[in-house]
């Protein structure tokens, strides 16, 4: 039987559904610790603590930013030996949800991570920094950032889409050039993500054909023209969160340059981050991810 190390975000240690759910577990003969964050840092030290255990399943208990840290911990090293799962206890818990993880029952999340065997997946790098799920930068990543915590408490998923509304009379591009290892694109870019999930902002599909074991980052772009005003940037938008991108630029690749004229905007899995340059690239099958057996993203391999 798996030993499950749960980390659990200090916000969420209150919930009287995480408590029962691990109670539940515990009493079904599953050996279950818990371990409290309280300051900055925490997450990924506990998780460094474990990576190299093969027989634990480190379970990230809170939301995407959560699941960012413990990824970045486990890896502290370079490698990691033991699995991963995910109690989605977050706002929008993108990666969850794109992953169909239980995100509205605790016990079936820890029971998925109890009895369920890990797959082999690629980890997304961006400046050194891990990631599960999707690295977004320009208008899309700044509304995230910038969306008050009062109004995500308070309206959930839909917090995001208000802020865009609300920040688009100001929304400009950025120019830029991306790298890969077949081209270059040079101009005036809107947003753009690159995936090694699907789903970032609060349920837009960034990359929609994103594959999390297939050694390739799916990037999509957002160009800008010089007759764009507002309601144009609002339709892009909506077209996002409408899962349609018709008219987007997409591409596949192993690993990619951004190289921005002016600082850039960048959530790496929900957390924010900025810089000019950033550079990508994958560890291909460096984790063992506990996802539900249908999982679309999965390819039809990659179970360990």
């Amino acid at each position: 039987m798996k030993r499950l190390e749960l980390i659990l975000n200090g916000k969420s240690a209150g919930s009287a559904q995480v408590r029962h759910a691990v109670q539940r577990l515990r009493a079904e003969g599953h050996n279950v610790n818990v371990h409290v964050t309280w300051e900055s840092g925490d997450a990924e030290r506990f998780a460094a603590h474990f990576a190299a255990d093969s027989e634990v399943v480190v379970v990230a208990g809170g939301g995407d930013g959560t699941v960012n840290e413990v990824l970045n911990g486990l890896f502290a090293t370079g490698h990691c030996a033991c699995a991963l799962a995910v109690l989605p206890l977050g706002t929008a818990n993108d990666f969850a949800n794109s992953a169909t993880i239980p995100v509205t029952d605790a016990y079936l999340a820890l029971l998925l991570a109890a009895q369920t065997p890990p797959q082999a997946v690629d980890v997304g790098v961006m400046n050194g920094r891990c990631f599960l799920n999707v690295a977004s930068g320009g208008f899309g990543a700044e509304v995230t950032a910038q969306t008050p915590i009062a109004l995500k408490n308070a309206l959930g998923g839909s917090a995001y889409a208000l802020q865009a509304l609300l920040m688009s009379l100001g929304s400009c591009a950025n120019k830029g050039r991306l790298v890969t290892p077949d081209r270059t694109y040079e101009g005036s870019v809107l947003m753009f993500a690159v995936g090694n999930g699907r789903q970032a902002g609060g349920g837009a599909q960034m990359t929609p054909q994103a594959l999390i074991d297939d050694a390739q980052l799916d990037v999509m772009l957002v160009p800008d023209h010089a007759d764009s005003n507002f309601v144009q940037v609002l339709q892009n938008l909506s077209k996002l969160m409408r899962n349609e991108t018709q008219g987007f630029y997409h591409l596949r690749v192993p690993r990619l340059r951004i190289e921005a004229e002016r600082e850039l905007q960048v959530n790496l899995d929900g957390e924010p981050l900025r810089a000019k340059v950033f550079s990508f690239h994958l560890l291909a099958q460096a984790l063992r991810l506990v996802l539900p057996a249908h999982c679309p993203l999965l390819t039809t391999g990659g179970k360990l």
